[in-house]
């Protein structure tokens, strides 16, 4: 029979043995991480299936297509609409987009003296067509008007929908504000909805964009969690000094000194 408490309590979860409370488990931000990247791993795969074996799924693009008809043709009644929507495709162009991500990370590379915002930013735009175009090249989907993509292979997935959500979204990685996450989701969605309206792509083209491009944020987030330089904006807090068994980071205040010995007390 165990002396202690340790032999009767079950194992812990995978790679945590049991040990005497508190039990260590996973903890709850990396659950929310690991859920964060399985969903669109779910949504991608099953995309790229109802895709590449032509599944009902389908039926919601050409429905979609249909509906967004006098925005996408050219002598439609959108007017105003229509113009509208061609401007938030814009926002997918990458003309567009990697200006605004350069001239940001730039701005924070400045701020706050490090290279790292400027290197994530490098690296993230620079995944975008080394992912996409292999997928494009596989499955070369014909668009909605039937004809191919100009020099491009295929329509899915949306190469504008990708380099938006991957452009915007890695400036809010950098800013890691809750501001800058919704801004970079509005405009996500933006050029994701615009080119749908448009009839530059089908809809599922424009899912799976945001789907992968949610997988490469994790390029811009690994660089700054691995450096530590871009998730704050004034360097370290003082529980990372305490930890490092170090002095307090910038912001704490010293501890007060107490009286000298054999001085009178106020």
């Amino acid at each position: 029979m165990p002396q202690t408490p340790r032999g009767e309590r079950p194992p812990g979860p995978l790679g945590h043995s049991g040990a005497l409370p508190p039990v260590p488990g996973w903890p709850a931000r990396l659950s929310v991480l690991w859920y964060a990247g399985l969903l669109p791993v779910v949504v991608l795969a099953l995309l790229a299936w109802q895709v590449g074996a032509e599944g009902p799924l389908l039926r919601v693009d050409a429905t979609l297509r249909d509906a967004s008809a006098p925005l996408s043709s050219p002598g439609g009644s959108g007017g105003v609409s229509a113009r509208l929507a061609e401007s938030a495709a814009d926002l997918g162009h990458a003309a567009v987009a990697y200006p605004v991500l350069a001239l940001g990370a730039a701005a924070l590379s400045w701020r706050r003296r490090s290279p790292v915002p400027l290197v994530a930013a490098l690296l993230a735009a620079g995944t975008v067509p080394a992912v996409v175009l292999p997928l494009k090249t596989a499955f070369a989907r014909s668009g909605p008007d039937g004809l191919p993509l100009g020099d491009y292979p295929g329509f899915f997935p949306s190469g504008h929908a990708v380099t938006a959500v991957v452009a915007y979204g890695t400036l809010a990685v950098l800013c890691a504000r809750p501001a800058a996450y919704a801004a970079a989701s509005l405009l996500g969605g933006a050029a994701g909805a615009g080119l749908v309206l448009r009839g530059h792509h089908w809809a599922t083209d424009v899912a799976a964009g945001w789907a992968l491009a949610v997988l490469l944020l994790w390029v811009p987030a690994a660089v700054c969690r691995r450096s530590g330089r871009c998730l704050s904006r004034s360097g370290p807090g003082p529980e990372a000094g305490r930890r490092a068994g170090g002095p307090p980071g910038r912001g704490t205040r010293p501890p007060r000194a107490g009286p000298a010995p054999g001085s009178p007390e106020r």
